[in-house]
């Protein structure tokens, strides 16, 4: 019973710093990111209120995701300067509780923050991001995507056929795609390749030129090949429709980025951006753990920590923490480092502190 009050006792300490978190380092985020845009799009572009709060809300997920790491560092440093400025944590020690154990509800805690936090950037962050951009772009300035683009994926589906279309360049003012290939599947498997130099947007329909038809079997391979010089593509995305589906990276979810990431590499196209893109949606949310971790041991402390420097010493913490992961993931993205590897440091680096800084204060 002692020690399940414990953690009923130890958690009712974070809840508050943690929900102090989210709102104060959003609101740091959007004063510093978000503010002097928005009075831009008011004064130049003359944007409706209505519009603002619609980008503002669509905004609002990607800066949340960010604050979980930060609130449940600041909530664990917080709990843990308020519990060993009391003396409490020395009492807990002296009535034979191990400090692993009195750790124990914070990292529970962080584990699960964690978790949510994946769910919450895979479900909720890309789409939320593509309609902010779509909102920007569409409703606000009142342009388009650039009208050149690189690497294009387009993809339709009919009945049971789903064909994916990839072109390497893409011209939306001449209506052209270079290098293109297109893969046609059948309840979920390969049944057709195209290749073509080149296509063109002609009254309404998109033919290719100079190509090949690759018919495949899951066991047999090619089942046969032949050579066109022209034919018409079931296609019915205009020019300028295939300049908006295109999205981001950070508009994609992990499977839509898996898909395009297969398609590079068949194309021999380095998708370095792409990995890091996936491996730092794990890896970001996973920092509330660590975080959890740092904070709970930082926190502990002989004499009382106030809550000014306890906000002080998390924003040092992850000055440092992001500080390290924008490096690393430059180097991921330029290819310098493998993307995993580039990812995963800050983490790695968080979790050796974690584990040093638990290992001395348990003595």
């Amino acid at each position: 019973m002692r020690l399940r009050l414990l953690d009923r006792y130890v958690l009712k300490e974070l809840l508050y710093p943690f929900i102090f978190g989210i709102a104060a380092f959003s609101s740091i985020f959007i004063a510093s990111t978000m503010l002097y845009r928005i009075t831009q799009y008011i004064t130049k572009y003359g944007a409706s209120l209505e519009t603002i709060a619609r980008l503002f809300m669509y905004n609002l997920p990607e800066i949340i995701n960010y604050t979980f790491p930060m609130s449940m560092l600041l909530a664990a440093l917080m709990a843990f300067g308020k519990l060993s400025g009391s003396s409490e944590i020395t009492a807990m020690k002296a009535g034979g509780v191990s400090y692993y154990r009195i750790v124990a509800p914070v990292l529970v805690v962080g584990f699960i923050v964690s978790m949510f936090s994946l769910v919450w950037a895979e479900k909720m962050v890309p789409f939320s991001k593509a309609e902010s951009s779509r909102i920007l772009n569409e409703e606000i300035k009142h342009n388009s995507r650039p009208s050149t683009q690189d690497h294009i994926v387009i993809k339709t589906i009919n009945g049971t056929t789903q064909r994916v279309t990839y072109a390497n360049k893409f011209d939306e003012k001449q209506g052209k795609m270079t290098d293109i290939t297109i893969e046609e599947f059948n309840k979920g498997k390969i049944a057709r390749i195209q290749t073509a130099k080149e296509g063109y947007w002609e009254n309404g329909t998109w033919r290719i030129v100079n190509g090949n038809v690759f018919a495949l079997d899951d066991q047999e391979g090619v089942q046969s090949s032949a050579k066109f010089t022209e034919q018409i593509i079931p296609l019915n995305f205009s020019p300028k429709q295939i300049s908006w589906e295109q999205k981001e990276p950070e508009e994609m979810t992990i499977r839509e980025l898996r898909e395009y990431i297969s398609i590079l590499e068949k194309q021999q196209t380095p998708a370095y951006k792409q990995w890091c893109e996936i491996f730092m949606r794990i890896n970001i949310p996973l920092a509330s753990f660590f975080f959890a971790m740092i904070g709970a041991c930082l926190g502990t402390q002989k004499q009382r920590t106030s809550s000014s420097i306890g906000l002080g010493i998390s924003i040092i913490v992850i000055f440092i923490y992001y500080a390290v992961m924008t490096f690393t993931s430059g180097l991921g993205k330029g290819g310098a480092l493998p993307p995993f590897l580039a990812c995963a440091i800050p983490n790695i680096l968080c979790l050796g502190i974690g584990l040093y800084l638990m290992k001395k204060k348990s003595v």
